[in-house]
């Protein structure tokens, strides 16, 4: 069966990082890319085995790219460290693997939120795919670039997306900063129209489009606070370009 190496980007993941570890233990290579720790997450990752690599971070993209260039496997598969791989999608990774039919794979994410999976909040990412002229483009929304078409594996991925709604509002609001900062160096401009229709548009595509209405109660309260993203990162980006931050 071909080489599995497995990349997890890290940032004081002390919480999470070893049972992100157990769940892929079955690769031949764990490679943690962390972005200097100032908890005990690299000396854990280095406690279970795994090859510790040290970036100052910059973008996403920048941060798998350098590890992917250190992974010796034929195949590769990226996981967060708040992910679990289980214990079907391992099989069914290692069936997969064994005779590939694609290049590449995506995987099921169900959101996590309120002590409960959100089935009806899914992404679907291409997060297992063969190393081979692979590589992420793009600092915010990092996409993989590779060679032929992907296919779908069914399992899903454990992904334990928020700890709170505290974690969730300071989650949004630093990724708000990144996106509007990036987004106005690239010379994009905000209106008060952005202010008003892409919310707005947020969380209709998310609670009625995705049927996230059928979550019940967590389900609305994600759509709002992914509303309250979005409003978030074009205040952020008025802000900046008024010079007021």
């Amino acid at each position: 069966m071909a080489k599995l190496s497995v990349i997890i980007p890290t940032h004081n993941e002390e919480s999470y990082i070893e049972d992100a570890i157990r769940s892929v233990a079955f690769a031949d290579e764990i490679i943690v890319i962390d972005s200097y720790s100032n908890d005990s997450t690299r000396q854990r990752a280095l406690n279970m085995g795994c090859r510790v690599l040290e970036r100052k971070f910059d973008n996403f993209s920048a941060q798998k790219n350098f590890a992917l260039a250190e992974a010796k496997g034929d195949w590769i598969l990226f996981i967060d460290a708040d992910e679990r791989v289980t214990q079907l999608l391992k099989q069914e990774i290692t069936d997969v693997l064994k005779k590939p039919s694609y290049n590449g794979y995506t995987l099921a994410f169900p959101h996590f939120y309120m002590n409960r999976f959100l089935y009806h909040k899914v992404d679907r990412v291409v997060r297992l795919v063969k190393n081979k002229n692979i590589a992420f483009t793009g600092d915010v929304h990092e996409k993989l670039n590779f060679e032929g078409k992907a296919g779908t594996l069914e399992n899903f991925m454990i992904h334990y997306t928020y700890k709170g709604l505290f974690h969730l509002l300071s989650k949004k609001d630093s990724y708000a900063w990144f996106q509007a900062s990036m987004s106005v160096k690239k010379g994009k401009k905000v209106t008060y129209l952005h202010l008003i229709f892409k919310p707005l548009y947020r969380f209709f595509h998310t609670y009625i489009i995705k049927k996230g209405f059928l979550d019940g109660v967590p389900g609305l309260a994600l759509a709002s606070m992914n509303a309250y993203g979005v409003l978030s990162r074009y205040v952020k980006m008025m802000l900046i370009q008024k010079g007021l931050k």
